[in-house]
């Protein structure tokens, strides 16, 4: 399958903060809290938010209740999955 240049850039991004890949890669196909994400990658919370919130601006994740202040839910989009999907490739 040819990448896009777009997908590629997006992959680049990522790869680029091994934390941003961290908070990827933990999120997989699941639905999770910062905090989880914090204790599956060890990295503190209120950077995993931070690194939320650039990869929400990107479209790689979204928030599925925006509307709470505490306990929000994030998941990967479908873009997001294209860039797990395909990271390994860029070792």
């Amino acid at each position: 399958m040819e990448l896009s240049d777009e997908l590629i850039a997006e992959i680049s991004y990522v790869q680029a903060s091994q934390y941003r890949t961290k908070v990827m890669k933990a999120l997989g196909g699941e639905v999770k809290m910062p905090s989880r994400i914090g204790k599956d990658t060890g990295i503190k919370t209120s950077h995993v938010s931070s690194l939320l919130y650039g990869l929400k601006k990107l479209g790689l994740v979204e928030c599925i209740n925006p509307e709470v202040r505490k306990g929000r839910l994030y998941r990967l989009t479908d873009k997001g999955r294209k860039v797990v999907e395909n990271m390994d490739n860029f070792d």
